[in-house]
């Protein structure tokens, strides 16, 4: 008998900005096991430490979910510290034998901040104040800059016209979009 795995969870899209002291992090809802839509509505966005952060996670559940719960773990014993707790977490993620093994990314926004975490190691903070992730992350990132340089929208407005471009374009991003706001 031959052994099968599970298809490949493919990931969804996370989209965060700041604007003007105001910061906004969004995601669609829709979870695919293989080419099939197992869910519409997931939650992929999270307040952390006292509600003054956004987290937001692509890649598998479980795993994004273990993740959080390290990383809010790392705020609380680092006094809420965004780059300290990130830049331990992914030392612990890139260094441990259980946790080399999680398959997911992170987007973290506070209202001055702006991160991206992944299992590499790597802490990425973009220069433009824009963090993206997941299967449509590059369409919501290009439609979210335009939108930066070309609009007055606030932080909101561009992350949910973003996603709503996304989700027009990617097969792994509907258009049941959450936002939320610091």
């Amino acid at each position: 008998m031959k052994h099968t795995s599970l298809p490949e969870i493919r990931s969804t899209t996370v989209i965060g900005v700041i604007r003007n002291g105001q910061a906004a992090l969004g995601s669609d809802g829709q979870m695919t096991l293989g080419n099939t839509v197992v869910k519409h509505s997931t939650k992929k966005i999270r307040r952390l430490y006292q509600g003054k952060l956004l987290a937001g996670f692509a890649g598998a559940t479980a795993d994004a979910l273990t993740l959080l719960d390290r990383f809010e773990a790392k705020l609380e014993a680092f006094g809420g510290k965004l780059e300290r707790a990130s830049v331990e977490l992914a030392r612990d993620w890139r260094t441990d034998k259980y946790l080399r093994r999680l398959e997911a990314m992170i987007a973290i926004v506070s209202n001055d901040r702006a991160l991206i975490i992944s299992g590499t190691g790597d802490v990425i903070e973009p220069e433009d104040g824009i963090v993206a992730i997941g299967s449509g992350s590059m369409y919501a990132l290009a439609a979210a800059r335009s939108l930066m340089k070309h609009t007055s929208l606030s932080a909101q407005e561009i992350v949910q016209e973003s996603l709503a471009i996304a989700a027009d374009i990617c097969i792994y991003t509907n258009n049941h979009i959450v936002v939320e706001e610091l």
